[in-house]
């Protein structure tokens, strides 16, 4: 592997932390991971997509931020994650959408997510 390919999950890591926040001299970051699962059964997703980002004060989405992929065992992370609360969406195909915004507060969490099929929608038009 060559210099510039070793060098690049340093680099990804360093976008990851400076989008969804700034660094501090005591800035302080969450390893933050993720088990994505089916509620019907409790099987992994692989593939969904797991999208963060920052919130500031007032609750509004900043614009910079990262999308992950489950693996085979419906599990992503992202090792460092700054302190504050991030909003998270959760995307598979054939299945509802979920968000959330979580407060990270310590240097470790898992979240499971737990998603539903699609619901039937309704209409006055028939």
């Amino acid at each position: 592997m060559n210099k510039a390919a070793r060098a690049l999950p340093a680099v990804l890591l360093f976008v990851l932390a400076a989008s969804l926040g700034t660094f501090a001299g005591d800035k302080r970051f969450c390893e933050l991971s993720f088990v994505v699962l089916k509620d019907a059964n409790g099987k992994p997703i692989k593939h969904a997509s797991v999208v963060l980002h920052g919130v500031d004060s007032k609750g509004r989405q900043l614009h910079e931020g990262i999308e992950l992929k489950t693996d085979g065992d419906g599990k992503a992370s992202a090792p460092a994650v700054p302190y504050g609360k991030v909003r998270v969406q959760v995307i598979a195909t054939g299945m509802q959408t979920y968000g959330d915004d979580y407060d990270l507060s310590e240097p470790a969490r898992e979240i499971t997510v737990r998603l539903k099929p699609p619901q039937g929608q309704y209409s006055i038009y028939k």
